[in-house]
């Protein structure tokens, strides 16, 4: 919340946001889409270089606003390219964002909240608890950093010649997969989606805007008709009696109610499809009974499955499946006619790879209190 003599952060306002704003100094609707153009689209750090904007414009902006990017903590850079950013949320909490550079795009990952509630025993945020959602700015401002230096460095490989392929430094994509829930963060990730859609910020399309939820079904519900971008469902277990261990959000809302707000959304899908992420866990939910399972699961759900070769970290006590057992089971469901890809493992040197996201979080839940070796009772009770 704003303290009355506070700066008004200007990178998370909406266009009807900014424009109410301006006009409070007798400002038109066009000084809005201006001031929004030179944040997001240019990348301004300060009013003063907003040079079509007029000085008295701009001493108003400088007076009562700010451009409040969260402060970069470190930077990192893996052997493949991939980048990762951490970000200073305040308080003692920072978050991270992953830049994956490929040939045909450039994907930014995206964290919605210091932490997460949802505590899957395969994935590193978890362990770390939950402490807040994100802003709307928070969550913007780690595009808008990204965008603005990954940019400055295409442009400048470009002057030196030392880029083969400059283009490689843009985002094209966006996904909300890194730390947190995005579903769980509702007002504030609609908020960000928004901007990122904008003409007159960041113009992606919905397609290449995608939302990662580990099923948090009456939101999804809400999402498809107030923003439907692209979505993706963290499924990693075929039945409910293991996905209740996986992802335990399921106790709440279990697969049949999942599934059925997975066709729910496709009627507003910018795609015709759900993506279903897989995590593949050795001797957890690798085997051709789950395979089999999944290919049932196809049959009620247009969709396509993600393989995700798991990115072991410390505290998890599971294992990757082996490759050949991977490979057999991508191959028993492509057989079956669906579309399946395994993703590659990129930037796992500087634990930037899907499931290693962890950031600093001072936890407020004391998850590893209540529920201590998660996964190691999850491995006992799967090889019983």
């Amino acid at each position: 919340m704003t303290e009355p003599n506070e700066p008004i952060d200007v990178l998370g306002m909406g266009p009807a946001e900014l424009t109410a704003l301006v006009a409070q100094w007798g400002g038109k609707p066009f000084r809005a889409r201006q001031l929004m153009r030179w944040v997001h689209q240019r990348g301004a750090g300060s009013f003063d270089n907003m040079s079509d904007l007029a000085r008295s414009f701009r001493e108003q902006l400088s007076q009562h606003c700010r451009i409040g990017a969260p402060l970069v903590q470190t930077r990192q850079c893996s052997s493949d390219g991939t980048r990762k950013w951490l970000f200073d949320v305040g308080q003692g909490n920072a978050v991270e964002t992953v830049f994956i550079p490929e040939n045909d795009r450039g994907t930014l990952c995206i964290s919605s909240q210091a932490g997460c509630t949802v505590g899957c025993p395969f994935c590193s945020t978890g362990y770390q608890g939950f402490n807040r959602n994100l802003s709307t700015a928070e969550i913007i401002g780690q595009l808008w950093h990204a965008k603005r230096e990954l940019e400055t460095e295409r442009d400048a490989a470009r002057v030196s010649d030392e880029a083969k392929n400059p283009a490689d430094r843009v985002i094209t994509n966006v996904v909300m997969m890194g730390m947190g829930e995005p579903l769980l963060n509702y007002d504030q990730v609609v908020g960000a989606l928004h901007l990122m859609l904008d003409d007159n910020a960041y113009g992606l399309s919905r397609r290449r805007v995608t939302v990662s939820t580990s099923g948090v079904v009456p939101f999804m519900d809400r999402l498809a008709k107030d923003c439907p971008v692209a979505l993706a469902v963290s499924l990693h277990a075929p039945n409910d009696a293991l996905r209740d261990k996986l992802v335990p959000l399921n106790r709440k809302h279990p697969l049949s109610e999942l599934l059925d707000a997975c066709n729910r959304y496709l009627e507003y899908a910018p795609r015709d499809f759900i993506t279903f992420e897989y995590i593949m866990l050795d001797g957890v939910n690798d085997t051709d009974q789950h395979a089999q399972e999944l290919i049932d699961i196809a049959r009620q759900v247009r969709c396509k499955f993600n393989l995700i070769p798991f990115n072991p970290f410390p505290q998890s006590g599971l294992k990757r499946s082996p490759a050949t057992r991977v490979r057999l089971f991508a191959q028993r469901l492509i057989d079956a006619g669906l579309v399946t890809t395994v993703r590659k493992t990129r930037g796992d040197d500087i634990a930037a790879a899907c499931g290693q996201l962890a950031g600093d979080v001072k936890d407020r839940t004391r998850i590893n209190e209540r529920l201590p070796h998660r996964a190691t009772i999850l491995m006992k009770e799967e090889h019983a």
